[in-house]
């Protein structure tokens, strides 16, 4: 959903828009070549197979990527399972929220039924009607992972003190904590792991999104994040702008370009710190996230973005992409 702003930020915010369509700059010739980012599987890899699945995650893992990125929500019997939408009639071919079936019944449910491809004729097929993928527990993701591939898990469910105990229990179980990196769009979860003090969290969303604005803004950098801390936000975000009049209310759309070299600087004030941008999934964006020297990027098919690692000259990576 569009983030909401109000209009004093609108002529700040054309700034963003210009920088995001500006190419990248040419690396000095007393810079190094920057390092390729990492990938992320979005999802396990939706763009490649249905999202959150074994099958997903195996994908994934043939096409190299480096890490995975999964979402969790509570059973009804209390058991960390792999989904993201609020119901089920989404992506499967049940309806109702996770958390009125149990870990076995939501194993039996197809969350490959809406994934659709295309044939060789170019028509619309739905491979996964005729070989059903189920829903899988968060334990059974993590015991088909490498052992030392890091995994990010994105909390999508309230309220988070049932969830985070329920990860920490599998966690602590599994022996996962030290590859593990909690992440949640809900603020609730810096609390309800806060009784870990071996969890690992990305800072909230809202401190990522207000520090990356306040930076675009010219109004410094006060606040960089913790040292050896994560941040993780998209590289492309639109934002709606509301403009208050006597008689009512106007919006307009902005398409903003939020992570650049300014906003990178702020963030790597101290050291250790992991950034990953979301959403990166052409060619383009893997060449502008490995000049502004990003960690990672997620993806939506480690496929495609294995070939474009492959195809990406790091030497080259800073230099103005052609125009076709």
């Amino acid at each position: 959903m569009p983030r909401r702003l109000p209009r004093p930020w609108l002529l700040s915010l054309v700034a963003i828009v210009l920088a995001g369509c500006a190419t990248a700059p040419d690396a000095p010739a007393d810079r190094p070549a920057p390092s390729l980012p990492r990938i992320v599987a979005h999802r396990g890899g939706t763009g490649d197979a249905p999202e959150n699945t074994l099958q997903a995650i195996r994908a994934a893992l043939a096409h190299h990527a480096d890490a995975m990125w999964l979402s969790v929500q509570l059973s009804k019997d209390g058991v960390p399972v792999l989904y993201r939408p609020a119901d089920l009639s989404a992506l499967t071919d049940a309806t109702g929220p996770v958390a009125a079936r149990t870990a076995a019944e939501l194993a039996r449910v197809n969350v490959g039924w809406r994934f659709k491809t295309t044939d060789t004729q170019g028509k619309d097929a739905y491979p996964y009607r005729g070989t059903p993928a189920g829903i899988p527990t968060l334990r059974a993701a993590l015991r088909i992972l490498p052992a030392d591939m890091p995994v990010i898990l994105d909390m999508k469910s309230l309220p988070a003190a049932p969830l985070a105990r329920a990860v920490a229990r599998v966690l602590d179980e599994d022996g996962a904590w030290s590859r593990v990196t909690l992440y949640s769009t809900e603020a609730a979860y810096q609390q309800a792991f806060a009784a870990y003090p071996q969890a690992r969290l990305f800072e909230s969303r809202d401190a990522t999104r207000a520090r990356l604005l306040r930076v675009l803004l010219g109004q410094g950098c006060e606040d960089p994040p913790a040292a050896h801390s994560a941040a993780a936000f998209e590289m492309h975000r639109v934002f709606t702008v509301t403009e208050k009049f006597t008689l009512g209310t106007g919006q307009s759309q902005v398409d903003a370009t939020l992570w650049t070299p300014r906003t990178v600087a702020c963030f790597r004030r101290q050291p250790g710190v992991r950034l990953i941008a979301i959403a990166v999934n052409d060619a383009a964006d893997y060449r502008r996230a490995a000049c502004l020297g990003m960690d990672a990027v997620l993806a939506d098919s480690p496929e495609r973005m294995a070939r474009i690692r492959a195809a990406t000259d790091p030497a080259s990576a800073c230099a103005a992409p052609r125009v076709d």
